[in-house]
């Protein structure tokens, strides 16, 4: 499944998808009544508690896909309406802005505030294992700390949102069951990174065949040829290439990573 089904599947879980369409159907926010017009609850969008909470909402809403614009919409709706049951969901949304846009501490920063609000919000929690198994370096002074942090977000995804409950009855029922099964192949794809960093090559090849057999995505796949490649394992890593290569569609970076990989085993296992 590509990522941006995955992603969709992930707004479904937070309610957000459905609130896009009503704000692209009603295509403004929700407006005062008309003087002497009584009430206006009638144009709230639901769960807001008042014209202003659903105006700031609907502008998030309609921020969707402008980093810019959502980061400036959710921080209005954060702190005008602090209380709102939406915070969560800008607060994601925000943290998954700044991650567009290449900021990873702020977007850190948004994910643990997401984890304050929703300490099981898997969301989270696999957004930050994989920010932290990605930006780690061998060489960090507190790599073991940072480390140890994102094997713990991405353990408690897994935990998380296999117990978790559809959230959405626009989901159905293999919907739901599909996004929890690339979920979890995401969270050992961030668990084998960790791997990675550590020299642990035969725990990334564990996590890394975990998560090809479960999402069978190139990425995963090439990252399981560099942990074989890693150990020794030249044979294994070029059979694993060769399966990578032979998508005609494949990502023309992750064709030059497996290619680089399979010449590098190649000539390995010549030199034996």
């Amino acid at each position: 499944m590509k990522r941006t089904i995955l992603t969709g599947i992930l707004a479904l879980a937070t309610g957000f998808t459905s609130l896009m369409a009503q704000g692209k159907k009603d295509n403004a926010p929700a407006q005062p009544p008309a003087q002497g017009q009584k009430g206006g609850q009638a144009q709230l969008i639901p769960g807001t508690k008042s014209v202003g909470e659903s105006e700031a909402l609907m502008a998030l809403i309609q921020a969707q896909g402008n980093p810019d614009a959502t980061i400036k919409a959710a921080d209005d709706l954060i702190t005008k309406y602090a209380d709102s049951q939406f915070k969560e969901s800008a607060l994601l949304a925000e943290a998954t802005a700044y991650q567009q846009k290449g900021d990873a501490d702020k977007a850190q920063i948004f994910g643990e505030r997401v984890l304050e609000v929703n300490p099981k919000s898997f969301q989270a929690q696999l957004m930050l294992g994989e920010l932290l198994s990605g930006r780690t370096r061998e060489n960090d002074l507190d790599k073991e700390e940072k480390l140890a942090k994102a094997d713990k977000y991405s353990k408690a995804a897994i935990d998380n949102v296999t117990t978790a409950p559809k959230p959405n009855p626009q989901i159905t029922d293999a919907q739901w069951d599909e996004g929890k099964k690339f979920i979890v192949a995401a969270a050992h794809n961030a668990l084998g990174m960790s791997a990675l960093v550590r020299k642990k090559y035969d725990v990334a090849i564990t996590e890394f065949k975990t998560a090809g057999e479960t999402d069978p995505q190139p990425a995963y796949m090439v990252r399981l040829a560099s942990a074989y490649e890693s150990s020794g394992k030249h044979d294994e890593a070029i059979a694993v290439c060769d399966k990578v290569l032979a998508d005609p569609q494949l990502n023309a970076q992750i064709k030059q990573v497996a290619t680089s990989i399979k010449t590098s085993a190649t000539s390995a296992a010549a030199k034996k």
